[in-house]
């Protein structure tokens, strides 16, 4: 069963999936993990965890569907010139796209969560969603 499909009081197992704060925390800690290089450069980088994208999102995306979307980086590399009126750079992780993906998948979810985090971590360091798969592949 996704969970997509979840019914509250109806989990089999008595418990709830996990909140957004939860979620949260598990991308805190896996950003926690990361080697000094990298963390250094993520000071003032907000991270967000919502439900799903918004409308608008998804729509400037050519997303159909929400669950499609697990994560979104938004804002200027590290790296490129700041310009005035710039948005802080921002990591969202959607919770119930990766609730989905983790409930039909075989990672756990705290894996599922730190990928997310790290693969919008790269776009972040201007990394394209090319490049961190052929890294992926090697790895």
């Amino acid at each position: 069963m996704a969970i997509r499909d979840y019914v509250p009081g109806m989990s089999g197992q008595g418990q709830l999936p996990p909140d957004c704060a939860q979620i949260e925390a598990m991308a805190r800690a896996a950003i926690a993990g990361l080697p000094a290089l990298f963390a250094d450069h993520l000071d003032g980088v907000l991270l967000i965890v919502e439900e799903f994208a918004d409308d608008e999102t998804l729509a400037s995306m050519q997303i159909d569907d929400p669950f499609d979307l697990t994560g979104l980086y938004t804002g200027r590399p590290v790296g490129e010139e700041p310009q005035s009126g710039d948005i802080p750079a921002t990591i969202h992780l959607y919770r119930r796209p990766i609730l989905d993906e983790w409930a039909c998948g075989t990672d756990s979810l705290e894996h599922l969560v730190a990928h997310v985090v790290i693969h919008e971590i790269g776009h972040h360091f201007g990394l394209s969603d090319d490049a961190m798969h052929a890294i992926e592949e090697q790895a």
